[in-house]
C-alpha cells in the first residue's frame, strides 16, 4: 500500500494525528461559536472525517 510509509512511521504518524488534533479542535472552537445550523452540520462532518483519518493505520494494517 502507498500509505505504509507514512503509518509505519512512528513519528510522522504521531505527526499527522498530531495535526489531526489540531484540526478537530479548530472545527469544535467554529462549532461553540456558530449560531448556523448549517455551518454546525459542516463542522460536524469535518470533525467526522477527520476521526476516520485518525483510524487509517489500523485499516492500512488490517488489510495486509
Amino acid at each position: 500500500s502507498r500509505l505504509k510509509p507514512l503509518v509505519g512511521n512512528n513519528r510522522q504518524w504521531e505527526a499527522f494525528n498530531s495535526y489531526l488534533d489540531d484540526a478537530i479542535m479548530q472545527h469544535h472552537k467554529v462549532m461553540e461559536q456558530s449560531t448556523d445550523t448549517v455551518m454546525l452540520h459542516r463542522q460536524q462532518g469535518a470533525i467526522a472525517v477527520l476521526r476516520k483519518l485518525k483510524q487509517l493505520r489500523d485499516e492500512v494494517i488490517g488489510n495486509d
